[in-house]
């Protein structure tokens, strides 16, 4: 049980996959992202147990592999500037504090992060300890069925295939163990053969247990709803194969849309303002085929009162500054919101934790959520000029850097061709952006869409989230209709980008202290989202396509008064254009000549997200392989030792020689005991095949050993003896 044989590293492979079981469902059910990260460190720190490397070179890998990806996942700058250890170490002190404390809510992501890794690290040490010394594994595999069983009966987890493979797994180890068990209480040495007329029946029992239980039928469930609230809320799921509404308000998990949702009046925030605005809270800019996914994570931190590190509207567009007022509910952890146009964050109270500091990630222009009482937003309202924002007709490199508008007309691969030929149907004979981005928005208001929260899909394995809306169900809340529209004009050529937040709520009452402001309430029901297209010199656009839903933007059209775009009857703006500044764009495209490891890391993580069972099945198949060729080594081994002396002709070869034979004799069966010498491992050897080539040829090895000195061509004497023994042990 402790060589590092093919059945040891069976043991381990199976170890793995029951491992692999803990974390396929977090994925799905959480807002955890990067899985592939944690399922690499598990199978890193199972090859180091497998290769028994001693335990500070273990620890020193692991630890090096938890820091690495902890910096990738969450800090600015260079590995080996190793100032960021010194920010790494502190919050693992406060947080230490907040659960010494109890304080589980308020624990950051990267410690949250920080101590998965070391779960993982103790489950590995786990699964060693009772591979090889307990010799039983039955405890952990008994877990393993009851985790997935209460997530396939108690979540939307679907884990049919998942038992049969933990089945499967599971008993072939508590086979294996128990044949290992065995041979160490009899004391008595395996053989392949003898192990062979184990696993054979071992083998036809799961097989057999298997086929069985899937073929067998099945009795319906006594109680088909164990969740009271499920049970509660089934009404009105709609096709959602299978699986139960939401309750509506902001969700971070954007992967997998779809489905039905329950209406929720809780409020989420008050706002004190002139008119209604649109309130955001982030960004996201992959479309993945079922949902948004970001492509990073940059953040930063700036101070209360300095500029909000986002976007801003550029100097050619007309503004008009505002300002608004929030009060967070009474919730511990309240949406940091802000509206287009942002410009500063100011009166914090109470002010920010992080020694008045303020963590934006600028990737998805999320600021992060700490409690407050309430805050005032510095802000301004672009007034566009059509002209302006019909300047725009396609890509241009001195406008844009190429990463920039690649990065925002990013689409999967594998989607249907007929959503392009929808979009230029509807765009044909406009000539620029902006034109062709209202004649999408406007064709959801035109056609026979129907807005609602109730009988929404939910696409399957292999259906486009927006083909389905676009073609086939035509009904939907405001997920399905701004994703369309952003993946429709990115088809054609045009950059856009998914935008989460609330739309303005309802109106309370006046402010008594101030008559120009108005009291709104914002409340779960007004969790929205819309879409943003860029327009060099102009910035980020907002569009709203929503069936039912209209937002407001300023728009000059030349006339005595400024007109807007027939859309909500609302007495402010709600959006602004953002675009990098000149410079940024500028610096973008030189470094377009250069290797930009975060544009790899990004493309290499959607590729494997969407590509990622094809990658399981092929290190399978390659495990399977190698594990084959280990198996059988005593038949091809012998030919690459014959192939690559046969051409020695220095003398000193007959050392090495005669070393690699001895390594093969003993992996043929003939080992060599303790305190036997040569001589009489030779006698032993040509005794066995009936020959004296092996004594004739330790001679020769002495010789040389002792007296570091050969006749002139005496490998070349030797060889033929050295090629007869290796021929010998072929299998």
């Amino acid at each position: 049980m402790r060589k590092r044989d093919f059945p040891t590293l069976l043991l381990y492979v199976l170890s793995f996959l029951l491992l692999w079981e803990w974390l396929r469902p977090i994925e799905q059910l959480t807002d955890t992202d990067n899985i592939e990260v944690f399922i690499l460190f598990l199978l890193v720190s199972l090859a180091l147990s497998y290769l028994k490397l001693k335990w500070i070179w273990k620890f020193i890998i692991k630890s090096c592999y938890i820091l690495i990806f902890l910096h990738h996942f969450y800090y600015e700058g260079s590995l080996f500037q190793f100032s960021w250890l010194s920010s790494f170490i502190a919050n693992v002190v406060n947080n230490v504090g907040l659960l010494a404390a109890r304080n589980w809510g308020d624990l950051s992501d990267e410690f949250r992060s920080f101590l998965f890794f070391i779960l993982l690290w103790l489950m590995v040490y786990l699964i060693q300890y009772w591979l090889l010394r307990q010799q039983q594994i039955f405890i952990f595999f008994f877990m393993t069925l009851i985790y997935i069983t209460v997530l396939d009966t108690f979540t939307n987890y679907e884990a049919k295939f998942a038992i049969i493979r933990t089945v499967v797994a599971g008993f072939t180890v508590m086979g294996m163990l128990a044949f290992y068990r065995i041979l160490q209480r009899e004391q008595v040495d395996s053989s392949p053969a003898f192990l062979k007329k184990w696993m054979v029946p071992l083998a036809g029992m799961i097989v057999f247990s298997v086929v069985v239980g899937i073929v067998s039928p099945k009795a319906a469930p006594i109680w088909p709803d164990p969740v009271p609230y499920l049970k509660a809320v089934k009404e009105g799921a709609g096709t959602t194969s299978g699986l139960g509404p939401h309750r509506i308000g902001y969700g971070t998990n954007d992967d997998r849309l779809g489905g039905p949702f329950i209406g929720d009046d809780s409020t989420v925030f008050l706002v004190e303002a002139t008119g209604k605005h649109y309130w955001k809270v982030e960004t996201k800019d992959i479309y993945t085929g079922k949902g948004w996914i970001p492509s990073g994570s940059t953040p930063i931190e700036f101070r209360e009162g300095d500029f909000v590190p986002v976007y801003s509207i550029p100097g050619t567009v007309e503004r008009l500054p505002e300002t608004a007022k929030i009060l967070p509910a009474e919730t511990k952890h309240p949406l940091i919101v802000y509206p287009a146009g942002v410009q500063k964050l100011r009166d914090i109270k109470p002010v920010s934790p992080y020694e008045g500091l303020i963590q934006i990630d600028t990737t998805v222009e999320r600021i992060k959520s700490f409690e407050t009482e309430a805050y005032t937003v510095d802000f301004s309202v672009p007034k566009y000029k059509i002209e302006d924002l019909r300047k725009a007709t396609g890509f241009n490199s001195g406008e844009m850097g190429l990463k920039f508008y690649q990065r925002y007309t990013l689409l999967p691969k594998n989607l249907p061709p007929r959503i392009k030929q929808l979009t230029e149907e509807i765009t044909k004979g406009k000539k620029n952006w902006f034109d062709k981005a209202q004649a999408v928005e406007d064709y959801f208001g035109r056609n026979d869409y129907t807005y609602d929260q109730k009988k929404v899909a939910l696409p399957g394995k292999d259906i486009d989230y927006v083909d389905q809306f676009l073609f086939e169900t035509k009904r939907g809340y405001c997920d399905n209709f701004s994703t369309s529209m952003a993946v429709m004009l990115r088809t054609i050529g045009i950059p856009t980008r998914w935008v989460k937040g609330f739309t303005g709520g309802e109106f309370m009452k006046y402010n008594l202290k101030d008559g120009t402001k108005r009291v709104y309430k914002v409340t779960n029901n007004n969790a929205h989202s819309w879409v943003e297209v860029f327009l060099p010199n102009q910035g980020w656009i907002p569009f709203e396509p929503t069936k039912g839903f209209t937002n407001e933007i300023r728009i000059d059209y030349g006339s005595n008064t400024s007109t807007s775009n027939t859309q909500r009857a609302e007495p402010a703006p709600v959006q602004k254009p953002k675009v990098p500044p000149k410079e940024d764009s500028k610096q973008t495209s030189a470094g377009e000549k250069g290797f930009d490891f975060k544009l790899v890391w990004l493309k290499w993580k959607f590729f494997f997200k969407a590509n990622w069972k094809w990658f399981a099945l092929s290190l399978t198949g390659l495990a399977a392989l190698i594990g084959i060729l280990y198996r059988i080594r005593g038949k091809w081994v012998p030919y690459l030792l014959l192939l690559h002396y046969r051409f020695k002709k220095n003398d000193e070869t007959i050392g090495k020689a005669y070393l690699i034979l001895l390594r093969q004799l003993e992996r043929y069966g003939l080992k060599r005991q303790k305190n036997q010498t040569l001589r009489n491992y030779a006698r032993y050897v040509d005794q066995f095949f009936s020959t004296r080539e092996m004594t004739r040829l330790t001679s020769y090895y002495e010789q040389y050993l002792y007296h570091k000195d050969l006749p002139e061509g005496g490998w070349q004497e030797t060889c033929e003896l050295w090629e007869n023994l290796i021929k010998r042990t072929i299998a």
